[in-house]
Protein backbone atom coordinates (compact mmCIF):
# COMPACT_ATOMS: atom_id res chain seq x y z
CA UNK A 1 0.00 0.00 0.00
CA UNK A 2 2.83 2.48 0.74
CA UNK A 3 4.47 1.77 -2.68
CA UNK A 4 0.92 2.76 -4.12
CA UNK A 5 0.90 5.81 -2.21
CA UNK A 6 4.37 6.40 -3.30
CA UNK A 7 3.66 5.90 -7.19
CA UNK A 8 0.89 7.97 -7.09
CA UNK A 9 2.87 11.11 -5.54
CA UNK A 10 6.02 10.35 -8.23
CA UNK A 11 3.17 10.87 -10.74
CA UNK A 12 1.89 13.94 -9.34
CA UNK A 13 5.47 15.68 -8.70
CA UNK A 14 6.23 14.71 -12.25
CA UNK A 15 2.97 16.23 -13.65
CA UNK A 16 3.48 19.12 -11.59
CA UNK A 17 7.09 19.92 -13.61
CA UNK A 18 6.38 18.60 -16.84
CA UNK A 19 5.68 21.48 -19.71
CA UNK A 20 1.87 21.45 -20.23
CA UNK A 21 1.92 21.79 -23.99
CA UNK A 22 5.82 20.22 -24.73
CA UNK A 23 3.29 18.44 -27.53
CA UNK A 24 2.57 21.17 -29.43
CA UNK A 25 5.31 24.04 -29.07
CA UNK A 26 5.04 25.77 -32.21
CA UNK A 27 8.45 24.79 -33.08
CA UNK A 28 8.18 22.99 -36.38
CA UNK A 29 8.18 19.41 -36.58
CA UNK A 30 11.19 16.97 -38.11
CA UNK A 31 8.11 15.41 -39.89
CA UNK A 32 8.09 11.66 -41.03
CA UNK A 33 5.92 8.78 -39.52
CA UNK A 34 8.24 8.02 -37.06
CA UNK A 35 8.05 11.65 -35.86
CA UNK A 36 4.25 11.48 -36.57
CA UNK A 37 4.32 8.64 -33.69
CA UNK A 38 6.45 10.04 -31.08
CA UNK A 39 4.58 13.19 -31.06
CA UNK A 40 2.24 12.33 -29.00
CA UNK A 41 4.07 11.07 -26.22
CA UNK A 42 6.13 13.89 -25.95
CA UNK A 43 3.46 15.98 -23.57
CA UNK A 44 1.12 15.15 -20.99
CA UNK A 45 -1.45 17.12 -21.87
CA UNK A 46 -2.09 14.56 -25.37
CA UNK A 47 -0.98 11.68 -24.12
CA UNK A 48 -3.70 11.98 -20.58
CA UNK A 49 -6.75 13.00 -22.75
CA UNK A 50 -5.86 10.22 -24.96
CA UNK A 51 -5.71 7.49 -22.31
CA UNK A 52 -8.71 9.09 -20.65
CA UNK A 53 -10.75 8.69 -23.78
CA UNK A 54 -10.10 5.02 -24.21
CA UNK A 55 -10.53 4.82 -20.47
CA UNK A 56 -13.80 6.51 -20.88
CA UNK A 57 -15.01 4.73 -23.80
CA UNK A 58 -14.41 0.93 -21.86
CA UNK A 59 -16.03 2.24 -18.90
CA UNK A 60 -19.42 3.56 -20.54
CA UNK A 61 -19.29 0.31 -22.65
CA UNK A 62 -20.98 -0.43 -25.71
CA UNK A 63 -21.01 1.60 -28.49
CA UNK A 64 -19.22 4.46 -26.75
CA UNK A 65 -15.80 1.94 -25.75
CA UNK A 66 -15.81 1.58 -30.25
CA UNK A 67 -17.53 5.34 -30.42
CA UNK A 68 -15.07 7.56 -28.35
CA UNK A 69 -11.79 6.16 -29.70
CA UNK A 70 -12.87 6.69 -33.61
CA UNK A 71 -14.85 9.99 -32.92
CA UNK A 72 -11.18 11.56 -31.46
CA UNK A 73 -9.29 11.31 -34.35
CA UNK A 74 -11.68 12.19 -36.84
CA UNK A 75 -12.57 15.20 -34.93
CA UNK A 76 -8.45 15.69 -34.40
CA UNK A 77 -8.11 15.79 -38.12
CA UNK A 78 -11.08 18.44 -38.74
CA UNK A 79 -9.40 20.53 -35.67
CA UNK A 80 -6.23 20.13 -37.96
CA UNK A 81 -8.04 21.40 -40.84
CA UNK A 82 -9.53 23.99 -39.25
CA UNK A 83 -5.90 25.41 -38.18
CA UNK A 84 -4.13 24.58 -41.69
CA UNK A 85 -6.84 27.33 -43.44
CA UNK A 86 -6.60 29.95 -40.24
CA UNK A 87 -9.91 29.57 -39.23
CA UNK A 88 -9.64 30.96 -35.53
CA UNK A 89 -10.52 29.15 -32.10
CA UNK A 90 -11.15 30.23 -28.42
CA UNK A 91 -7.85 29.92 -26.62
CA UNK A 92 -6.64 26.51 -27.84
CA UNK A 93 -4.17 25.45 -24.73
CA UNK A 94 -6.96 26.30 -22.12
CA UNK A 95 -9.18 24.09 -24.57
CA UNK A 96 -6.62 21.17 -24.13
CA UNK A 97 -6.29 21.34 -20.45
CA UNK A 98 -10.09 21.52 -20.13
CA UNK A 99 -9.86 18.00 -21.94
CA UNK A 100 -7.53 16.45 -19.12
CA UNK A 101 -9.42 18.26 -16.25
CA UNK A 102 -13.26 17.49 -17.55
CA UNK A 103 -12.23 13.70 -19.41
CA UNK A 104 -10.60 12.93 -15.64
CA UNK A 105 -13.22 13.87 -13.89
CA UNK A 106 -16.01 11.89 -15.61
CA UNK A 107 -13.85 9.40 -15.03
CA UNK A 108 -13.18 9.78 -11.60
CA UNK A 109 -16.93 10.38 -10.77
CA UNK A 110 -18.00 7.68 -13.32
CA UNK A 111 -20.05 9.72 -14.96
CA UNK A 112 -22.45 7.65 -17.55
CA UNK A 113 -23.01 10.23 -20.29
CA UNK A 114 -25.49 9.45 -22.61
CA UNK A 115 -24.26 8.42 -26.03
CA UNK A 116 -25.02 11.85 -27.51
CA UNK A 117 -23.15 13.64 -24.93
CA UNK A 118 -20.02 11.52 -24.72
CA UNK A 119 -20.07 11.98 -28.46
CA UNK A 120 -20.26 15.48 -27.89
CA UNK A 121 -17.59 16.35 -25.43
CA UNK A 122 -14.79 13.77 -26.84
CA UNK A 123 -15.56 15.88 -30.49
CA UNK A 124 -15.03 19.04 -29.02
CA UNK A 125 -11.88 18.58 -27.46
CA UNK A 126 -10.68 16.55 -30.47
CA UNK A 127 -10.98 19.91 -32.50
CA UNK A 128 -8.55 21.40 -29.96
CA UNK A 129 -6.20 18.74 -30.09
CA UNK A 130 -5.96 18.76 -33.42
CA UNK A 131 -6.24 22.52 -33.64
CA UNK A 132 -2.87 22.70 -32.23
CA UNK A 133 -1.38 19.93 -34.12
CA UNK A 134 -2.83 21.23 -37.29
CA UNK A 135 -0.95 24.69 -36.63
CA UNK A 136 2.46 22.50 -36.48
CA UNK A 137 1.78 20.29 -39.73
CA UNK A 138 2.62 22.49 -42.24
CA UNK A 139 6.32 23.00 -41.54
CA UNK A 140 6.33 19.52 -41.40
CA UNK A 141 9.15 17.74 -43.49
CA UNK A 142 6.60 14.89 -44.62
CA UNK A 143 3.06 15.93 -43.53
CA UNK A 144 1.42 12.99 -44.52
CA UNK A 145 3.79 10.26 -43.19
CA UNK A 146 3.57 12.49 -39.86
CA UNK A 147 -0.03 13.20 -39.83
CA UNK A 148 -0.20 8.90 -40.38
CA UNK A 149 1.84 8.07 -37.49
CA UNK A 150 0.16 10.74 -34.84
CA UNK A 151 -3.18 9.20 -35.75
CA UNK A 152 -1.84 5.43 -35.00
CA UNK A 153 -0.19 6.84 -32.33
CA UNK A 154 -3.27 8.91 -30.93
CA UNK A 155 -5.60 5.18 -31.42
CA UNK A 156 -2.67 3.60 -29.35
CA UNK A 157 -3.17 5.70 -26.58
CA UNK A 158 -6.91 5.20 -26.80
CA UNK A 159 -6.33 1.54 -26.88
CA UNK A 160 -4.12 1.44 -23.73
CA UNK A 161 -6.85 3.73 -21.76
CA UNK A 162 -9.50 0.69 -22.79
CA UNK A 163 -7.02 -2.00 -21.60
CA UNK A 164 -7.05 0.07 -17.95
CA UNK A 165 -10.75 0.15 -17.87
CA UNK A 166 -10.70 -3.63 -18.06
CA UNK A 167 -10.10 -3.68 -14.46
CA UNK A 168 -13.10 -1.73 -13.72
CA UNK A 169 -15.02 -4.88 -13.69
CA UNK A 170 -13.91 -5.44 -10.35
CA UNK A 171 -14.44 -4.07 -7.17
CA UNK A 172 -10.91 -2.81 -6.27
CA UNK A 173 -10.08 -1.94 -9.80
CA UNK A 174 -13.05 0.14 -10.33
CA UNK A 175 -11.36 2.39 -7.05
CA UNK A 176 -8.22 1.90 -8.72
CA UNK A 177 -9.72 3.64 -12.16
CA UNK A 178 -11.40 6.29 -10.29
CA UNK A 179 -7.89 7.28 -8.18
CA UNK A 180 -6.59 7.25 -11.95
CA UNK A 181 -9.27 9.66 -12.70
CA UNK A 182 -8.94 12.20 -10.02
CA UNK A 183 -5.15 12.18 -10.42
CA UNK A 184 -6.02 12.89 -14.67
CA UNK A 185 -8.26 15.60 -13.86
CA UNK A 186 -5.46 16.89 -11.09
CA UNK A 187 -2.71 16.87 -13.81
CA UNK A 188 -5.75 18.78 -16.18
CA UNK A 189 -5.82 21.20 -13.47
CA UNK A 190 -1.82 22.11 -13.60
CA UNK A 191 -2.15 22.39 -17.65
CA UNK A 192 -5.17 24.59 -17.02
CA UNK A 193 -3.40 26.92 -14.25
CA UNK A 194 0.16 27.50 -16.69
CA UNK A 195 -2.32 28.05 -19.76
CA UNK A 196 -3.65 30.94 -17.95
CA UNK A 197 -0.98 32.08 -16.24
Amino acid sequence: MALGRMGLLVILASLTIATPALAHDGTGLAGGFISGILHPLTGWDHLLAMVAVGLWGAILGRPLIIALPVIFPVMMVAGAFLAMVNIPLPPVEIGIALSVVILGAVIAFRYAAPVWLACTIVAIFAVFHGYAHGMELPSAADPAGYSTGFVLSTGLLHVVGIGIGLIDRHETGRKAVRALGALISIAGCVFLWRAIA
